[in-house]
């Protein structure tokens, strides 16, 4: 349903603003950030953050969805609780009230009664925003809303949202940390067969005015439903050809041309990879090897064309962390699988790509470990580029391949 894509665009765009405003003032930002709790804890970072700002976008996203599609906010699910402890132990459940000046009240208990801090917030919170665009604008799909699960990442890469980097330089158009890696996650999924079907990616931090200090940012987003594949980047035929074209001229015949062609590749990967994924990506793609912040950035260099694969070989991603970047690359001809299973794969196994799905969580598995992407991933914009990756990396792999 093309109505529902279109209010998930317009409610990120309010989570973007949320985002920016939590950031505008260090007094206040110090206001909001609160460890989280043991059962809470992405077990890749020995501190790791829940914020004010982060509940804020996730409980904006489930009620302008539950008043637009009555029943939709039932089926949201995200990284964040929404109860909030305050400085003098209170334990309050965060929601959004009826009116601004109620929403004040509750955030007033949350900020132990600072209500300029307060009055801000529920500013931007109650602030409508608009939203276009005319590609979507053209395009009506009929999508059962009873089938429809949703994911929320209400601010992936939380830690750089919190340190606040502003001034970080680019390679190659690809970040390395600071507040571009900031990233609000939507991602919608067929509840029976957990196939990802509409994602959104609001980047909310893309370019500082250096005047005011004030952000943009950007909004990326992608449909794929029964043969209908549309999304924001969409490439002219000719630019599509000579995509697929340069993909198949990867294939070497010799160890010349394997190295020649293989460094065309070019990877983004997380800081914390392993070091025997990084020697075989260096065999593969040579210097075109990316460290990023964030998951759900690193899947936004693949769909930007920044970079060919997101590989990564650890568990500690989850589902929220990739169904918008997942439903986005299916809508471009790519996808997001399984690195294990893509690594175990034989005659015998079967040679399907094992596409990670989202409506089942881990057996045994409790906690956010239940939706944890536990065999690692690999985000690809192309079938045969990801094979042809897959054939240059498994080799350089062995013999550790089937530990990662």
């Amino acid at each position: 349903m093309s109505d529902i894509l279109r209010e998930l665009l317009h409610v990120s765009e309010k989570a973007a603003n949320i985002a920016r405003a939590c950031r505008q003032q260090e007094a206040l930002f110090q206001l909001l950030i609160e460890e989280k709790k043991d059962g809470e804890k992405n077990k890749k970072f020995a501190v790791d953050f829940k914020t004010l700002a982060d509940v804020l976008v996730q409980e904006v996203i489930k009620q302008n969805m539950e008043n637009k599609f009555p029943g939709l906010g039932k089926k949201i699910l995200g990284e964040e609780s929404n109860e909030f402890t305050n400085d003098l132990g209170e334990k309050i459940t965060l929601r959004l009230c009826p009116t601004e000046e109620e929403t004040v009240e509750l955030l007033s208990k949350v900020l132990s009664g600072n209500k300029s801090a307060s009055g801000a917030l529920a500013k931007v919170v109650h602030q409508d925003v608009t939203f276009t665009d005319p590609t979507l604008d053209s395009v009506e799909i009929n999508i059962p809303q009873d089938i429809l699960g949703i994911w929320v990442d209400p601010i992936d890469s939380t830690y750089q949202y919190i340190k606040g980097s502003a001034d970080i330089k680019s390679n190659q158009g690809i970040f390395p940390s600071g507040l571009q890696c900031v990233t609000i996650l939507i991602g919608v999924y067929d509840l029976h067969t957990g196939v990802p079907l509409m994602g959104v990616i609001n980047q909310p931090f893309v370019s500082q005015d250096l005047n005011t200090l004030r952000w943009k940012g950007q909004c990326y987003w992608g449909l794929s439903y029964l043969g209908t594949n549309i999304h924001s980047l969409q490439l002219p035929a000719s630019k599509r050809k000579s995509c697929d074209t340069r993909s198949r001229s990867r294939v070497p015949e010799d160890r010349s041309a394997e190295a020649e062609c293989s460094h065309r590749f070019s990877a983004v990967i997380s800081t914390s990879e392993k070091d025997a994924i990084k020697a075989a990506l260096s065999r593969v793609c040579g210097e075109r090897i990316f460290p990023a912040a964030g998951a759900g950035y690193k899947s936004l260099c693949v769909v930007q064309g920044l970079a060919d694969i997101y590989i990564f070989s650890e568990d500690s991603t989850f589902k929220w962390d990739s169904c918008a970047a997942h439903a986005i690359l299916r809508a471009m001809g790519g996808g997001m699988v399984d690195l294990r299973r893509c690594l175990q794969r034989s005659s015998e196994t079967g040679l399907d790509l094992p596409q990670l799905v989202y409506h089942v969580e881990n057996e045994g598995a409790v906690g956010v470990d239940r939706w944890a992407n536990k065999g690692g991933l690999i985000a690809y914009r192309s079938r045969k580029q990801l094979e042809t990756f897959l054939s240059l990396l498994i080799p350089n792999l062995a013999p550790v391949g089937t530990q990662t």
